[in-house]
């Protein structure tokens, strides 16, 4: 089937609720595609021959095979395309931080927008979700056993690989739920949590098996699952301890890690009414941090009624890490940035609750380590932020736990599982790690890339094992 090729030099735009509507609610913000916008934006793709936004996937996707399958209306080719690469497409496609991955490679962006990559993986992935009815079958087994530590992207993800490889694999999962940070930490606005469920549902069809409430370290070691039989472990179980400032009045009623909010809120639900696990209700709210999940923390208080919520970030607007696209979308639903601020002190009343946030107004110096302008407080510049309730989401790191009950399980500085790098092998021998618990707090599909390696790895190293 011939098709003519859109030349227009920008996206299509993805349909959304209005701002004044969305702040008010927790169901999607984003739309997406109709059928017809998906067909005109993969005809926006060149199908360029060396596939430069294929070589910027995490996974490799083959992305022009699969926008070129939507160019053609063969949206199960599409679909067959996505899925032979990545195990998360409908998640993928809401989550990734395409702007700074492919899209940022396509060369439509040269003289234009680029071709909109992650919304065209969201709707083949949503398209096929609603239209097809397959029977997922558990493949053959091979007769061996793998153990995944963490049911979040990067443990999904290799447990599926392996699953499909034939392996017979138990995920331990900490909490009461699978799913990891798509469940706990990214909200039902940007993620809905049945989309979550529906990939989790065809790992156990695949024969997977999940045992919540299973705290590795506590419930049982790594040395413990080699003795039940595991021929490997596969360690994928985050970066879920968070950071705080140590400044004064951090123990203050009303201070929360981001974690900790948005797991109230996105694993309890304490948004809806009757919860079991109630959270704060705030008027002013300051979130400490200018990332993704400061941005989620914000737009969550925000449509849990508070009047005023801030974003509180120590260097300017062009240094935010959040994506482009949420700190849009907050600014939109009503979230007041005060960058270039610091706090330095939370302030408490007599009943020991926050009542304020002195700060201190700060100024860009010369690059630091990472390369971005060092902040400097601006002398005399002092001033107290009227609040109720403060967020820290200055960044998280590995929980100890597992480190501190596996011998000869080499950590670095941070907390984080010092691998070969490669294929995610440890010091231990059978036991590979990958995603937040070897980079720190990162994106979910390097997470599930990560995933991805440490599965073949893992075969390889079986196989041999076993010749």
């Amino acid at each position: 089937m011939a098709v003519t090729r859109n030349m227009d030099p920008k996206k299509c735009p993805m349909p959304s609720q209005e701002p004044d509507v969305r702040n008010k609610n927790f169901d999607e913000v984003a739309l997406g595609y109709t059928y017809e916008m998906a067909v005109q934006e993969a005809r926006r793709c060149l199908n360029c021959p060396k596939k430069p936004c294929q070589s910027a996937c995490p996974v490799q996707i083959d992305i022009p095979a699969f926008i070129g399958c939507v160019a053609q209306e063969d949206l199960e080719g599409a679909y067959r395309v996505l899925s032979a690469s990545s195990a998360l497409p409908a998640v993928c496609g809401r989550v990734c931080p395409q702007e700074t991955q492919c899209e940022s490679k396509c060369v439509r962006g040269i003289k234009g927008e680029p071709v909109a990559i992650g919304r065209l993986e969201r709707f083949v992935a949503d398209w096929h979700r609603e239209h097809v009815r397959e029977e997922i079958k558990a493949p053959e087994s091979n007769g061996h056993r793998v153990a995944v530590i963490g049911a979040g992207p990067s443990g999904l993800t290799a447990a599926g690989d392996l699953a499909k490889m034939g392996y017979k694999v138990t995920i331990y999962e900490a909490l009461h739920l699978a799913g990891g940070v798509l469940v706990y930490g990214i909200p039902e606005f940007r993620l809905p949590k049945a989309i979550v469920q529906k990939e989790i549902d065809g790992l156990k069809a695949l024969g997977v098996d999940i045992e919540t409430n299973m705290v590795i370290g506590k419930v049982l070691t790594i040395d413990e699952l080699f003795e039940m039989g595991f021929e490997a472990v596969y360690i994928a179980s985050g970066a879920g301890l968070p950071r705080f400032m140590n400044i004064p009045g951090e123990s203050l009623k009303g201070v929360y890690s981001a974690n900790e909010y948005l797991t109230r809120i996105n694993l309890m639900k304490a948004y809806k009414e009757g919860s079991k696990t109630p959270i704060k209700k705030s008027h002013r709210v300051a979130v400490v941090g200018g990332g993704n999940v400061a941005m989620d923390a914000a737009r969550s208080a925000k449509r849990l009624g508070a009047e005023e919520v801030y974003i509180v970030y120590r260097r300017g607007m062009e240094e935010l890490p959040a994506r482009k696209e949420e700190v849009e979308h907050a600014q939109e639903e009503g979230i007041i940035f005060k960058t270039l601020t610091n706090p330095v002190e939370v302030l408490g009343n007599e009943k020991g609750e926050v009542c304020g946030m002195r700060c201190v107004e700060m100024e860009l110096g010369e690059p630091d380590a990472s390369g971005r302008r060092r902040p400097i407080v601006k002398e005399g510049s002092e001033f107290v932020l009227d609040v109720d309730t403060m967020i820290m989401s200055i960044g998280t790191s590995p929980n100890p736990l597992i480190r501190s009950t596996t011998p000869g399980l080499e950590t670095n500085r941070h907390g984080c599982i010092v691998t070969n790098g490669d294929d995610g092998l440890t010091s231990r021998p059978g036991v590979y790690a990958g995603g937040d618990a070897v980079t720190g707090a990162a994106t979910v599909i390097l997470a599930m890339g990560a995933g991805k390696h440490a599965a073949k790895a893992i075969d390889a190293y079986i196989k041999e094992k076993s010749a």
